[in-house]
This record gives C-alpha cells, sequence and structure tokens, in this order.
C-alpha cells in the first residue's frame, strides 16, 4: 500500500494531470486499485512506460527499487516522454538517465531527488539543458509541513514521557 504521504503526493499530481485532459495510469504491484486517484491501474511496468508522456515516480528507496530507473527501463520509455522523481535519489541510475537524455532516447528529466544531495558540481547531468534539478523541495506543501511537524511533536511527547517514540528512524536502539 503506498504511504500516505506518497498516495496524497500521486493524489495531488493525479488530480492536475486531469484539469489538463490528460489520461492518467499507474502501476503499483503493492497495492489495490486506488480509485481516488481518478486513475487507470495498469498490469505492467513495461505499459506503463510504453504508454506514458510523462512518468511520475513514487516509491520508497529498497533493495529492490535502488536503480529500478536504469538503461533497460528508460529504453522502454517514449522519446518524447518526461522522466519525474520526487521519491528518493537512489531510485535513478544516474549513469544510465544522463546516457538517456544526451542520446536523446527520452526528451527531459525533472529530479527532486538525488544521489548524492546536493550534486557534486561536476555532475553531467548539471550539464544539459533537458534536465531540470531542483533542490528536494516537492514535499514543501502544507499538508507534507504539517504532517513532519505532528510526528515530531508526537516523537518530542513520547520523548519527555521516557516512552518509546512512536516514528523512531533507528529502531535499533531499543533493542540494546
Amino acid at each position: 500500500m503506498l504511504a500516505p504521504l506518497r498516495r496524497r503526493a500521486a493524489l495531488g499530481r493525479a488530480k492536475r494531470a486531469s484539469g489538463f485532459d490528460m489520461r492518467v495510469i499507474y502501476y503499483d504491484p503493492q497495492s489495490d486499485p486506488a480509485p481516488e486517484l481518478n486513475a487507470t491501474p495498469v498490469e505492467s511496468l513495461d505499459l506503463l512506460l510504453r504508454e506514458s508522456d510523462f512518468v511520475s515516480l513514487h516509491t520508497p528507496l529498497t533493495a529492490e527499487t535502488r536503480h529500478m530507473v536504469n538503461a533497460d527501463f528508460l529504453s522502454k520509455m517514449k522519446p518524447n516522454a518526461v522522466l519525474v522523481n520526487t521519491s528518493r535519489g537512489g531510485v535513478v541510475d544516474q549513469d544510465a538517465l544522463y546516457d538517456a537524455l544526451k542520446g536523446n532516447r527520452i526528451f527531459a528529466a525533472a529530479l527532486d531527488v538525488t544521489e548524492p544531495e546536493p550534486l557534486p558540481l561536476d555532475c553531467p547531468l548539471l550539464t544539459l539543458e533537458n534536465c531540470l534539478i531542483a533542490p528536494h523541495v516537492a514535499s514543501a506543501s502544507t499538508y507534507s509541513r504539517d504532517m513532519m511537524a505532528y510526528l515530531a511533536a508526537q516523537n518530542l511527547i513520547a520523548g519527555l514521557k521516557g516512552e518509546r517514540l512512536p516514528h523512531c528512524v533507528n529502531p535499533e536502539v531499543y533493542d540494546r
């Protein structure tokens, strides 16, 4: 199932796309159909890549998704397609993306996240006119910032009470 913030981000993008009369499709092998997205699920990632003019990534970074966007993935996209990554930098193999953009195998990319952050000044992606790199601000919505403050406050209150933190980044500390 999509995490609440990722699902909300996808919902927002789907709503904006429908305002431009765009057909929205999605692929998510981990969750049930999401009728609130006003979008159509497709049965495979390959079909999504063949059909999409814009591919917006909404996936956590895991061992399975690290460099999911690689040369093979990019070769299945349309030559006029745009890749948008607001999920995690490690999902994209930046060398493969550079090659695809430089070779005009895809039209453009917009990255809010990179690996590492910030990119070193000699990163080849920074030389491309068809690659937009933002300073990791996609989560800067009122909702996501309010949720971050709420989760931090929950941790603070639990910590002051001597309780286990409900949103601990490194829960293994409790096993010591």
